[in-house]
């Protein structure tokens, strides 16, 4: 290294160290104190997990899935520094992918071709340039990649690979977080702290004996920055980023946790963060009845196994918050699970838990307050049958966020009726030159249909859209199992349009849903419209609608006194930038209000296995 090299990197330290950390410190001898491995999983604890696979047919069939893969990626060329767009992104997460399925099939079987093949692909990802530090999501787990397999294969590697693979942990991975070019992350909530503080912590683990002053500052503030991060699950643990980023962040969060109680035998006080540990219930209760994730924000719908959740149920010793993962784990293929980059850590959280004793939860409604509140109930989480019901509030302005607020999905009959679109791909929109993270009112971002309040299910004012500094809190839930419901006063996302607006979704007597709007408007006529985006078959009534799909049927009526009209509305894009949405279709309806004239309407969504002539409900929010 030259000399410019040496006085930049004595600079950017000295700089840093300035920065006081005054709630934890971490002492570094504890780290070298503990001889390779000891990032997750320390010498000598892989028979804890040959136990586990010799007791547990589930168990030894994820353990030769992850060996099967690993197989198929020594038959790959090393992962190439091939950017695309601002992100290198997809080719740090295949690195990790690679690098933990090879270093956990080395340390379980020690066959040399698992060593061989993980040595191969550190060397080469050492060879980058760089990391990408100006996305320093690529970096963070680029570095996590790296970082447990030079420790896991340490007592293995010679000196030369050692050097590389260190210098590269050390100068493409730490020392760019310690430029404020790059390291705004450790100062945000969202989930780039958890994952770059992660990333980080692992690479400074990894080489503490060798630069002992740098780990102890990247891990001391690791611990000071991602209680910011942590603080977002509370109250309650409904994690404000969605479904699909929970997966991400949490994920990298536990990944992070499990790493410094190995090394310290201390979890630092983080685990009592409130809302943290509940998480695992927010998550749980966030897949339906037919299998999809309630998606709202920036989430894809699908759903699948997740590592972290069996750390949870380890933590808060309640098999019960793996009934989900339950279902996943009775399929025949596992095959699929592999393409999970974390997938490895859960013979590592799973091994001691008795699998046999997943009991389905007993909370059929959960609330959970914070940053984006959401209820979610159900009247079985056994019957394929049962009805959910998810109703999303909070603001636009959270990160990931949707103009979503009020809205809600349905599923019955094995069919989910009223849906949400979810996210689109952030480079079919960056590539077309769209700003998609901007959270002004007239920010880019809510120009993108997906994004905007006119094709979630809730409503739209004068065509006009939600107030994005606007929030909405659950107001009123009951559990009760013959009227599940919860109540938001949802007014502040409609400012200057609303003078006022309630709305309530309901599971009567376990037999259909109410969604029910309280509404008063400004001193101006006004246009309502009301909507519910499905992927059935609309048949438009008087003041009514009936899907179909699947053969199922589910009928929309609407109760209310004034006049509306029934509508369906096309989902195909306008815009060459927004993407196609085969499939759907909008329903509902529109209505006009006088000046300052108060209206309360209510929509019965009735499941076609229940009489709709005996599906009623007249009580006002007020009575609820």
């Amino acid at each position: 290294m030259n000399y410019f090299k040496n006085a930049l990197i004595i600079l950017l330290l000295t700089c840093f160290s300035g920065i006081s950390f005054a709630q934890q410190s971490i002492s570094v001898e504890t780290i070298t104190d503990k001889q390779h491995p000891r990032i997750l999983l320390l010498k000598g604890e892989e028979r804890q997990i040959e136990q586990s696979i010799a007791g547990n047919p589930i168990w030894k069939k994820m353990h030769e899935a992850i060996l099967l893969e690993s197989n198929n990626i020594i038959a790959l060329p090393p992962v190439e520094r091939i950017q695309i767009g601002r992100r290198l992104l997809d080719k740090s997460r295949e690195a990790l992918r690679r690098i933990f399925h090879l270093s956990y099939a080395w340390r379980m079987t020690g066959e040399q071709k698992y060593f061989d093949r993980c040595e191969k692909e550190m060397l080469a990802i050492a060879k980058f340039s760089d990391w990408n530090p100006s996305h320093f999501l690529d970096v963070g787990e680029m570095t996590m990649a790296v970082a447990i397999g030079y420790d896991w294969l340490y007592p293995n590697l010679s000196a030369e690979s050692k050097k590389i693979i260190r210098d590269a942990i050390v100068y493409k991975g730490i020392y760019p977080s310690l430029d404020p070019k790059y390291n705004s992350w450790h100062r945000v909530v969202n989930n780039w702290n958890q994952v770059c503080n992660a990333g980080m912590t692992y690479g400074a683990l990894a080489v503490a004996e060798d630069h002992p002053g740098l780990s102890k500052i990247i891990i001391d503030r690791a611990l000071n920055s991602i209680p910011l991060s942590m603080d977002e699950y509370k109250p309650d643990g409904a994690y404000p980023e969605g479904y699909g980023y929970w997966g991400y962040g949490t994920s990298f969060n536990v990944m992070f946790l499990s790493a410094v109680e190995t090394a310290f035998d201390s979890d630092f006080g983080l685990n009592s963060t409130p809302g943290f540990l509940q998480t695992a219930v927010f998550l749980q209760n966030m897949t339906g009845v037919v299998g999809p994730s309630f998606n709202w924000g920036d989430s894809g719908s699908g759903g699948d196994l997740s590592p972290a959740m069996f750390w949870f149920a380890q933590k808060n010793n309640d098999p019960s918050q793996l009934w989900v993962e339950k279902t996943y784990l009775q399929r025949d293929d596992f095959s699929r699970f592999t393409r999970d980059r974390l997938l490895p850590a859960i013979m590592i959280w799973g091994k001691d838990l008795p699998l046999d004793k997943v009991s389905e939860p007993k909370v059929k409604a959960w609330k959970g307050q914070g940053a984006n509140p959401l209820d979610m109930m159900r009247t079985s989480w056994t019957d394929p049958n049962a009805i959910y019901l998810g109703f999303k509030v909070g603001s636009p302005s959270v990160n990931h966020g949707h103009m979503d607020i009020g809205s809600f999905i349905m599923e019955a009959d094995g069919v989910r009726w009223a849906s949400d679109f979810g996210m689109q791909s952030y480079e079919s929109l960056e590539s077309k030159g769209m700003n998609i993270f901007g959270r002004t009112q007239d920010a880019q971002r809510w120009t993108i249909f997906r994004l905007n309040n006119f094709p979630h299910n809730t409503l739209t004012i004068d065509n006009q859209l939600q107030v994005v500094k606007g929030y909405a809190k659950i107001d009123q839930f009951s559990d009760n199992p013959d009227f599940m419901y919860a109540v938001s006063d949802i007014s502040s996302v409609y400012e200057g349009q609303l003078a006022s607006a309630k709305r309530g979704v309901a599971i009567v007597d376990q037999k259909f849903v109410v969604v029910s709007d309280e509404l008063t408007a400004e001193n101006k006529a006004t246009t309502v419209r009301w909507t519910m985006m499905t992927t059935g078959t609309p048949k438009l009534g008087k003041n009514s609608i009936t899907l179909t799909k699947d053969g199922k049927t589910l009928h929309l009526k609407v109760n209310t006194s004034a006049k509306v009209t029934m509508k369906t509305w096309s989902t195909e894009p306008t815009t060459t930038y927004d993407a196609p949405n085969p499939g759907t279709t909008l329903v509902g309806f529109e209505m006009q209000l006088k000046p300052n004239q108060k209206q309360a309407i209510q929509v019965l969504l009735i499941p076609g296995s229940v009489n709709a002539k005996n599906a009623k409900f007249e009580k006002a929010l007020g009575s609820w």
